[in-house]
């Protein structure tokens, strides 16, 4: 059964794990995700578990670094340097931005760079605009896609919230249903404290989080694994497959 969805609204990469997001008009879908998507991460090197990698969750501050000038010219148009929130530049590989870094933690982290990305369940997340704004105003918040740091937000006819729900199972297909790039919906999203952070200041509201938990069991959007790669852009007509 094929499903006219509708359309993505925002693509978005996210060069270095927890730092803020890039919006892009277009990105190429690899088959480890959107091409340059957390590519880099910062390891914890007292942590020894399977999971060592700083996130928001322990450093809200991080949302607050911008990854800018991308190398076009690379084999991943990936950031050189990186904004911090005082609003100086520092080389993304640098001492400096570790030790800054590991001065605001308050141990001592290292930068990764994975050729096949750093992800918590999949190469790919999406949600749909109508659970993000059920969610914001449930918790009387402006709606904000980037609290929820979904790689592609889509814009469906449906107006019912986490139909993502009923997405997994499914094929996502971008364009083309016979060439265009298609992702496996494979789980739903369960929510960690990150979508309380305000990406303007990291500062938190825990009445995001308990939005979700009341509404849909603390899920939101879903992730999923490329089965077909090429390029996405906004605006691109979205079909589900259920088989």
């Amino acid at each position: 059964m094929l499903i006219h969805l509708g359309k993505i609204q925002e693509l978005v990469r996210y060069p270095v794990k927890s730092m803020a997001g890039v919006p892009v008009e277009t990105a190429f879908l690899g088959w480890h995700g959107l091409q340059a998507d957390r590519r880099f991460a910062f390891r914890r090197l007292k942590d020894n578990s399977g999971f060592p990698w700083l996130s928001a969750s322990r450093l809200p501050e991080l949302l607050l670094f911008e990854p800018t000038n991308f190398d076009e010219k690379a084999e991943e148009p990936l950031p050189t340097h990186v904004r911090t929130p005082d609003g100086s530049f520092l080389e993304i590989g640098s001492a400096e931005l570790k030790n800054l870094i590991s001065e605001k933690f308050g141990s001592a982290v290292e930068l990764m760079k994975l050729k096949h990305g750093i992800f918590d369940e999949a190469s790919v997340s999406v949600i749909n605009m109508a659970t993000v704004a059920a969610i914001c105003q449930a918790a009387n918040q402006a709606l904000d896609t980037r609290r929820f740091r979904a790689n592609i937000v889509i814009e469906s006819a449906a107006t019912e919230p986490f139909l993502e729900d009923s997405w997994v199972g499914g094929k996502l297909v971008f364009g083309d249903e016979e060439t265009g790039p298609m992702v496996q919906v494979t789980m739903r999203d369960l929510r960690c404290m990150m979508i309380n952070l305000d990406p303007e200041t990291a500062k938190q509201d825990p009445q995001i989080m308990k939005a979700v938990v009341r509404m849909n069991q603390n899920n939101a959007g879903a992730y999923g694994t490329v089965v077909r790669t090429g390029e996405l852009r906004v605006g691109q007509e979205v079909k589900l497959i259920l088989e």
